[in-house]
């Protein structure tokens, strides 16, 4: 297993749907307040090093008019949003100097300005977590390696609606796109 060094000025924490939302469902295999714990810690330790912090949401306009609609065989679920339904979990955030980016679909990039974000800042790497693991978290990390971005994946500050698909994204997809690490040992790299 290759060594995680990171550098606080050219890596990026992007942290993905953590929001009020998204995190009150069940999640798997970790809780989803388990993965908002862990993703304010890395967020702190992120801040405290000066290092860019990016907060990403998922939003629709009221009458949905801006949701994706493709002919599909399963169609995800439509939410039906309460008031605060796309806020960022508050204990997360937004701190001070952190981006926050409201998507309109699965992956984080496409139709917004992260990669602006991220190449104005010599952004090399990028620290990856939220729900869903193998939805959102996925379909970001892909674009993120199209893009060369190194990634670092941060297994248990990322769950899914489901323990298998997360265990499916964690050893057969991410480890192909980058390293996946435990919220401990990126801290550690961190230093």
């Amino acid at each position: 297993m290759p060594e995680l060094s990171i550098d606080p000025k050219s890596t990026a924490l992007v942290l993905i749907d953590l929001q009020n939302g998204i995190t009150r469902n069940s999640t798997a295999p970790h809780a989803s307040g388990d993965v908002v714990s862990r993703a304010v810690r890395l967020a702190d330790a992120f801040r405290s090093r000066g290092s860019t912090v990016v907060l990403v949401r998922v939003a629709y306009a009221a009458d949905g008019s801006d949701r994706l609609k493709m002919l599909t065989d399963a169609h995800p679920p439509a939410p039906t949003p309460s008031a605060d339904w796309s806020d960022l979990v508050p204990e997360l955030g937004p701190g001070k100097g952190d981006i926050v980016v409201t998507k309109r679909q699965w992956g984080a990039f496409y139709g917004t300005d992260l990669e602006l974000h991220l190449r104005r800042r010599g952004i090399k790497t990028i620290v990856i977590g939220g729900i869903s693991t193998n939805f959102g978290v996925e379909s970001t990390a892909r674009d993120a390696y199209e893009r060369a971005y190194a990634l670092v994946f941060v297994e248990d500050a990322t769950s899914a609606m489901n323990a298998e698909g997360h265990v499916f994204a964690m050893t057969n997809i991410f480890p192909r796109l980058g390293l996946v690490r435990s919220t401990n040992e990126v801290l550690a790299a961190l230093g």
